[in-house]
């Protein structure tokens, strides 16, 4: 059986929306700038030239105006595929999204539905400061009736794509701009990954790390240091944020006895706040010490280079946490720390990290 090639996760978006675009001939892409031709960072490229300006659309500057034609059209029975360049632009057209498309079902007593798919890049990098650069999952998912992914890896990019697309739910799809040119093995058919929840994507004995989004790859490269001074992590993917499934990280505590969580987003009110609290109310016996919480300050995101050098926490600030919680010596934790900050190869902290490879 021939292996699965590899691409980038940006490749891997493209394939998924091809798939769907095929497989349902009742979907569309709508977007600002889906029929540029560099494709929102490749992810769009080509579709216009395949199935046409009646199935790939430009939009106008108008999201609240064109979220509530696409919320109306799935209402009808097509299955739009909205994309925003950035979360921030998504801020117009919130009770669109929160009072018609996350409640239809419910208040119509399951008479309508609303196969919606939005996808929405958030992230930082550039210097695009705080109007540009923001992780606003905890919002989309306080809302009951929406779904909200946020996938790693470019198989998950691709399989929870093609399920999103499938579902006959409103759902929020979350792409950490430095993870598009990630690279990984994909298979080239459309097989789906299912939106049921969190994945072990390390396992360890020592920590439970729970992170989603490009988190997960700070989170996997901070494990790599702390097993050369002899602590290991176990990794957690959580990729569906709502509807949240806790089971897997409580099985996870249960063995380590530490949790630790990782937000792309602020760190008050995060989803690693609700994580901690599900699993004092449902697990409070297993936790060996104190949980801790990582994420962003209680600051809009700032635009300078040494202002974000303080701001966003990386695998050395998850290094420190965790020394400090498994009560490593202080030489151990700058050796894991050195290690850490090495693998990042002096990358600073606003540009794409290492693994990342290709254009703006």
């Amino acid at each position: 059986m021939p292996s699965s090639p590899v691409i980038t996760a940006s490749e891997a978006i493209r394939h998924a929306l091809e798939i769907g675009l095929e497989e349902h001939p009742d979907a569309y892409l709508i977007g600002e700038g889906v029929t540029d031709p560099s494709g929102i960072f490749g992810t769009t490229k080509g579709l216009l030239q395949r199935f046409g300006p009646s199935r790939v659309m430009d939009m106008p500057v108008s999201e609240n105006g064109l979220t509530g034609i696409v919320i109306g059209s799935a209402l009808m029975g097509q299955r739009p595929i909205m994309t925003h360049q950035r979360v921030d632009f998504a801020l117009l057209c919130l009770e669109q999204l929160f009072n018609t498309a996350a409640k239809c079902h419910y208040v119509t007593n399951g008479h309508h539905r609303v196969p919606l798919t939005v996808r929405m890049v958030i992230g930082r990098g550039w210097g695009q400061g705080p109007q540009h650069s923001q992780s606003l999952e905890a919002m989309f998912a306080y809302f009951p009736g929406l779904k909200v992914v946020m996938p790693t890896t470019p198989d998950r990019f691709k399989g929870m794509l093609l399920s999103s697309i499938d579902d006959d739910n409103p759902i929020i799809f979350l792409e950490h701009r430095w993870l598009h040119y990630v690279t990984g093995s994909v298979p080239t058919e459309g097989t789906r990954v299912p939106l049921d929840g969190p994945r072990v994507a390390r396992e360890g004995s020592d920590v439970t790390i729970v992170a989603s989004s490009y988190m997960v790859l700070e989170a996997l490269r901070a494990a790599d240091a702390l097993a050369r001074v002899g602590r290991e992590c176990e990794v957690i993917d959580l990729q569906i944020i709502r509807p949240l499934v806790i089971a897997p990280v409580a099985k996870s505590l249960a063995k380590t006895g530490r949790l630790l969580t990782c937000d792309t987003g602020w760190r008050t009110l995060g989803i690693g706040s609700e994580i901690v609290s599900r699993l004092c109310e449902s697990a409070w016996g297993a936790f060996r010490c104190a949980p801790v919480r990582i994420g962003l300050p209680d600051h809009p995101t700032p635009s300078s280079l040494p202002l974000a050098q303080a701001f966003y926490p990386d695998s050395t600030s998850i290094v420190a946490a965790i020394g400090n919680m498994t009560e490593l010596s202080p030489a151990k934790i700058a050796e894991a720390t050195s290690i850490a900050a090495a693998a990042r190869q002096g990358v600073p902290i606003d540009k794409p990290d290492p693994a990342f490879k290709g254009p703006l």
